[in-house]
């Protein structure tokens, strides 16, 4: 009860500074938020180092005898993209990493960024926590992209598939919000505080309240690793996942897939494309949500995953 009482004081503390340049106190006091959310969630956060010597930061819950759930975050995110989720889903044993490039984890520029790499390294993570060869695995946009190249990589060990506003079904086009967009102007990159408040609403239709001072300290870390999320933008618009979902379709693995009707990010449109080449895929569309149901709509999002967990555990 403190800690809440002190999270909460906090939060009201720092909605009330008119400042929104990080300082000590600032950067000092959202680490405490995120750690509180965390323990809310029963996450724990825990380093892998990988066979190329590249750090994984990851959280898990303490449900280790429960039915392994992998949840990999989109492009410019990280593993705390999924800490309020993570409460709503405690009946499985959840990892969520931050995938390298991002959050806490290595920041290699000259790694390979694309689905399968970033795909294999997760297998690496899984074989190694021994729950590989009976997995879940859900993503969002960028991390969709890569459960596909996981799923198609290890098709005998995935169970099932989560896609969430997914990235890599390129065929299906553009949105008009980004047609005309560049490495120099997509709204993707940030290169000053205002652009993450702009991102910030750019990706929600619904945005949570954050105060703008807690963005600010967000806004710090896409800033500073702008150059090498602009290569990874690049790696990743050029790998399209729609013949490795081909492979899924083959196996059968069970698929969800779940769209913000309000995306902005990645055209609605796509669920239609996922659908033809996944004919087993499970289609939902969420009204008035953008391209993050799972920061924007926790309760709803959570509820459908369960009952879509419950209709696989029923076939």
């Amino acid at each position: 009860m403190t800690l809440r009482r002190t999270a909460l004081a906090a939060f009201l503390t720092l909605s009330m500074i008119g400042c929104t340049t990080p300082n000590s106190f600032t950067v000092a006091t959202t680490q405490k938020i995120i750690q509180h959310e965390r323990t809310k969630s029963d996450l724990e956060t825990k380093i892998f180092t990988l066979a190329s010597g590249e750090e994984m930061v990851y959280a898990e819950n303490r449900n280790v005898g429960a039915e392994p759930l992998l949840l990999i975050h989109g492009f410019g995110g990280n593993k705390d993209n999924f800490t309020r989720l993570a409460s709503k889903l405690g009946g499985y044993h959840l990892i969520i990493p931050d995938l390298l490039g991002f959050g806490e984890s290595s920041k290699t520029a000259a790694a390979d960024y694309r689905a399968d790499a970033q795909a294999k390294r997760l297998h690496e993570l899984m074989q190694a926590k021994g729950v590989a060869s009976n997995l879940h695995v859900g993503g969002n946009s960028m991390g969709g992209a890569i459960s596909v190249a996981y799923a198609a990589l290890y098709p005998k060990e995935v169970q099932s598939l989560w896609l969430v506003d997914s990235a890599g079904f390129w065929s299906a086009g553009m949105p008009e919000s980004l047609k005309d967009s560049t490495l120099e102007n997509n709204p993707l990159l940030v290169d000053s505080t205002e652009d993450f408040y702009d991102l910030y609403d750019f990706v929600m239709y619904k945005p949570p309240y954050i105060p703008k001072t807690v963005k600010a300290v967000f806004a710090q870390e896409r800033i500073a690793n702008k150059e090498l999320h602009a290569n990874i933008l690049e790696q990743i618009v050029e790998d399209n996942v729609e013949a490795r979902a081909k492979i899924i379709a083959a196996n059968k693995i069970p698929t969800l897939v779940v769209w913000g009707e309000k995306d902005q990010v990645i055209k609605p449109e796509t669920v239609n494309l996922i659908k033809s080449i996944i004919p087993q895929a499970q289609v939902i569309m969420m009204p008035d949500i953008g391209h993050v149901p799972m920061v924007e709509s926790v309760e709803q999002t959570a509820k459908d995953y369960k009952a879509f967990r419950e209709t696989i555990k029923n076939e």
